[in-house]
């Protein structure tokens, strides 16, 4: 009797259809693992302090910069850092500027120091610049493996491009323009002047110019106001994780304009679980945020 090959017979090439359909599927859905926005790393030795000088030592022998420190409540201290990597992606379009840095976080929770960093692929994303593979892979190599956190479920790659906390709520592309000057250089002017005296407790965190272009970004602690990086994070960060590396807030200098990411878009963005409940008790913040750093581009009267 006649017999088809097995690799012919109707019942095999359903089976390889079947094989590959699932192939494809588990593919994808490897390319579309959700993103979260911080990465905890293992938990080192010695106190908070111990801890910031190791870490600043092996950072000191890499690639990355340290552009800033901060430590915006007792506890809590955040390093910030660039990296070539870094500043091509924000140079590669207008308002880039945002992903120049990033952010590690030291916490002292119990006994413990948890150390995280935000994620690059996550921000990346969301700040709309090309992948920062190359980061990432640095960042691992570096400080070793980090567990993702700061989001349940996670956010997909196409959701973050285009992410917003709920509907009628700002996205990227809706920063708050805070002023406009004559020249690049007398925006950068008045903003440092401003920061280096103001009474509203601002903190100049770090200050990062994209190499050929007219943006630079500025880190800027809050200390006072409904918008005070303190209570806001007491408010919203009350986790076993802690998003410490969500701080300090920029502010970015693009041509004469002087623009920062807008309260409800950034806040939400670095806590998207964050439940609307929460929000509501930090209802004034982002109006806040964006007063407080307003008051840094205006200008002095003359006597």
């Amino acid at each position: 009797m006649f017999r088809l090959p097995l690799s012919k017979h109707p019942v095999s090439k359903l089976l390889q259809a079947l094989v590959f359909i699932v192939a494809g599927f588990t593919s994808l859905a490897d390319a579309e693992e959700p993103l979260r926005p911080y990465l905890l790393l293992n938990a080192g030795e010695g106190s908070l302090k111990q801890q910031l000088d190791a870490l600043r030592d092996t950072l000191g022998n890499s690639d990355f910069e340290i552009v800033g420190q901060y430590s915006p409540y007792p506890g809590a201290t955040v390093v910030a850092i660039t990296h070539p990597a870094l500043l091509r992606a924000a140079s590669a379009r207008e308002f880039g500027a945002y992903a120049a840095v990033l952010r590690i976080g030291l916490s002292q929770v119990g006994d413990e120091v948890q150390r995280s960093y935000a994620n690059p692929a996550y921000w990346g994303e969301a700040f709309q610049v090309a992948p920062l593979d190359a980061v990432s892979t640095a960042l691992h190599d570096l400080l070793g493996p980090g567990e993702p956190f700061g989001s349940k479920k996670g956010l997909s790659s196409k959701k973050l491009a285009s992410y917003r906390y709920m509907m009628m709520m700002p996205r990227f592309k809706d920063h708050d323009q805070l002023g406009s000057f004559s020249s690049h250089a007398a925006a950068l002017t008045t903003i440092r002047s401003n920061l280096a005296n103001n009474p509203d407790n601002l903190t100049q965190v770090f200050e990062v110019a994209v190499p050929g272009t007219e943006e630079v970004l500025f880190g800027v602690g809050i200390g006072s106001g409904d918008g005070n990086d303190k209570d806001v994070m007491a408010t919203t960060d009350t986790g076993t994780m802690k998003h410490t590396a969500h701080l300090p807030y920029a502010l970015l200098v693009s041509g004469t304009d002087v623009y920062a990411l807008a309260g409800k878009f950034r806040i939400a963005l670095a806590f998207p679980d964050l439940g609307m409940g929460t929000f509501m008790k930090i209802s004034g913040a982002p109006g806040a945020i964006r007063e407080s750093l307003g008051s840094l581009t205006a200008t002095k009267e003359s006597d």
